[in-house]
This record gives structure tokens, C-alpha cells and sequence, in this order.
């Protein structure tokens, strides 16, 4: 077999969903360290609803440092935290918090091999409030296994099409 790969770019894409706004909810939280030292929790956000539930939009951090709380305060808010006064919280608090959050793509390259990664990514101020009313989330949705809720979901609702 003969093939010119020339033409096939050194390019791992990450992306499962469209760019765009997504509902999204905090699945799994993993607390860490940024450059400086300051405590950075490394959150994955997770679509909820529709036909990309269950998946995965985005990896997306907090930042507790002198720099990085303007936008602590701003997404803790719009996933529903009460920011007016002293706050006590740990990174379990976040699971399942909801919010929409603007995702787009970001490609970076590697400088050492050349090889170039796209990841979808929020932006700065990309996290929104629920609109009211909107907040729960039905059951089928609630696991942090989102394949899993919706292979259960999707099993009941063929066992009704067959009940008479």
C-alpha cells in the first residue's frame, strides 16, 4: 500500500461538542496547584441535555490567587454560590452545580514536536446563571455518569414503546 500522508495534518482534536453555548454541569473536580503556588481545582464541565448529554465540553479551572478571584467570584456565582460575604467551600461543593458556559475551540502546538492539539476551552467570562425556572435537572440526567444516565433513560423508554 502506497499512501502520501503529506496531506493529513499532525492535529489531535478533543472536541465532542459544537462551539457555542452548552448547559453544563461540574462532573468530577480535582484540586491542584498553578505555577505560582496559589490552589487551582481543575473541573470537567459536562453537557446537560440534548443531543451532546453526557458528554464532555470542556476542562476548565479556578484559580485561588490574588490574580485569579475576580473570576472565582464570577463563575461561583453563576453556578448559583452566594459570593456577598465569607465563603467557605470545598471542590466536592462544585459537583453538579450548573451554569450555560460559552465554549470555543483553542489550538495550541507543541514547540518541541511540532504536533498541534484542539481542545474546546471557556473563555474568561464565558460562565451564565441558569435562567430562572430552570435549574432542575431531570433525574435521568442526575449521575455523573452522563452515558450511563442516558443509556438507562434510553432503555426505559424502549421498554414503554413495548408495554401495551
Amino acid at each position: 500500500m502506497r499512501f502520501d500522508f503529506s496531506s493529513i495534518p499532525d492535529l489531535d482534536s478533543y472536541i465532542t461538542v459544537p462551539e457555542g453555548k452548552h448547559r453544563c454541569r461540574i462532573a468530577d473536580v480535582r484540586e491542584g496547584s498553578s505555577r505560582d503556588g496559589s490552589t487551582r481545582w481543575n473541573y470537567r464541565l459536562e453537557v446537560v441535555g440534548g443531543e451532546f448529554a453526557g458528554r464532555t465540553a470542556a476542562w476548565d479551572s479556578l484559580t485561588w490567587s490574588e490574580r485569579g478571584i475576580f473570576r472565582v467570584k464570577k463563575v461561583l456565582e453563576a453556578l448559583g454560590v452566594d459570593v456577598r460575604g465569607v465563603l467557605e467551600i470545598e471542590p466536592a461543593d462544585l459537583i453538579s452545580r450548573q451554569a450555560l458556559v460559552q465554549i470555543v475551540p483553542e489550538e495550541r502546538e507543541d514547540p518541541a514536536s511540532g504536533r498541534r492539539t484542539v481542545r474546546m476551552r471557556v473563555p474568561y467570562l464565558g460562565y451564565e446563571p441558569l435562567p430562572p425556572g430552570s435549574e432542575s435537572l431531570p433525574e435521568t440526567l442526575a449521575p455523573v455518569d452522563g452515558w450511563k444516565a442516558r443509556r438507562e433513560a434510553l432503555q426505559h423508554e424502549e421498554e414503554d414503546d413495548f408495554r401495551f
